[in-house]
């Protein structure tokens, strides 16, 4: 069994978010299709849904790989070893949860998923309160006043003002 009385306590690994988000949004897409974005031309759609997700895609590739290269876990649902500040991490705090929400709302746009965009904000509230909050409280113990600092400079989302903490 995993020990988990050093970790943030996420209420589940977040790429199973992502999943579940994308699983619920283009089901219900399929049984109770809205046609809102299907009324956009295809070719922007798609140019624009693609830039998205493959912007998304990078924020969080690049944020992963530093994490691994400086040597403390991705993965929220274990002990955190360093506090990560620089990199992308010095413009926002959660470049991979970022990521995930605009990667959803870029295969919504695709895909022409009404919903799909609707499962992206439920997605961004899951990350923000099951995941984010309580990561934030497990560095604040963890790191202290060098996680308050950090926490003082660098927004949360990449815009100052939009839930920051």
């Amino acid at each position: 069994m995993m020990d988990t009385s050093d970790t943030a306590k996420v209420i589940a690994p977040p790429p199973l978010l992502l999943v579940a988000a994308l699983l619920v949004g283009t089901a219900l897409d399929r049984l109770v299709p809205l046609g809102l974005l299907a009324t956009l031309p295809g070719t922007l759609r798609l140019a624009v849904g693609g830039a998205i997700v493959i912007v998304a895609l990078g924020l969080a590739v690049t944020a992963a790989r530093h994490f691994r290269r400086l040597g403390t876990p991705v993965k929220p649902w274990q002990p955190t070893t360093r506090l990560v500040t620089d990199g992308v991490m010095g413009r926002l705090r959660n470049p991979m949860y970022v990521g995930m929400v605009l990667v959803t709302w870029g295969v919504a746009l695709m895909a022409a998923g009404d919903w799909l965009v609707l499962a992206g904000v439920a997605l961004a509230a899951l990350l923000h309160w099951g995941v984010v909050v309580r990561e934030e409280h497990y560095l604040e113990g963890r790191f202290g006043d060098d996680y308050r600092r950090y926490r003082g400079t660098v927004p949360r989302y990449g815009l100052r003002g939009l839930l920051d903490g």
